[in-house]
């Protein structure tokens, strides 16, 4: 079993129309939505896991972009702008692992990436808008 994380672009005329459905029915996949934005007649957007054999993943895959869909890899990552953070520590209790950390001597926040798991609690409130994510 295949694996793949991507991005759904796709053009305002398909937001209505069934994808994941024809995913999980046609190409028997498994599609777990991590984010979306769909809004009637603009471009939506899907964020996915999907899951199921290799053939099916090419073959739903070229249905999309048969039908249209802009298919793109997940690439996901925190982006921390040390210049735009006042170190306010806002941040630092929302952090469930400690990869947002207040060095009490220097009275600074320092992010380490590796400890990062992109949960997303630090976006909504740094009041600074230091922290951003970029797929």
């Amino acid at each position: 079993m295949a694996t793949r994380r991507v991005v759904f672009n796709f053009p305002s005329h398909l937001v209505e129309e069934p994808l994941t459905y024809r995913l999980i029915k046609d190409f028997d996949l498994m599609v777990n939505i991590l984010k979306a934005t769909v809004r009637p007649k603009k471009e939506g957007r899907l964020v996915v896991e999907i899951s199921g054999k290799k053939t099916a993943l090419d073959k739903g895959f070229a249905y999309l972009t048969g039908m249209g869909v802009r298919i793109e890899p997940l690439i996901q990552e925190v982006l921390y702008d040390d210049g735009r953070c006042v170190h306010c520590s806002a941040c630092i209790p929302h952090c469930p692992t400690g990869a947002l950390n207040l060095d009490r001597k220097k009275m600074a926040v320092s992010f380490k990436e590796e400890k990062c798991i992109i949960c997303e609690a630090c976006l909504t409130v740094c009041p600074y808008h230091a922290i951003t994510i970029k797929f």
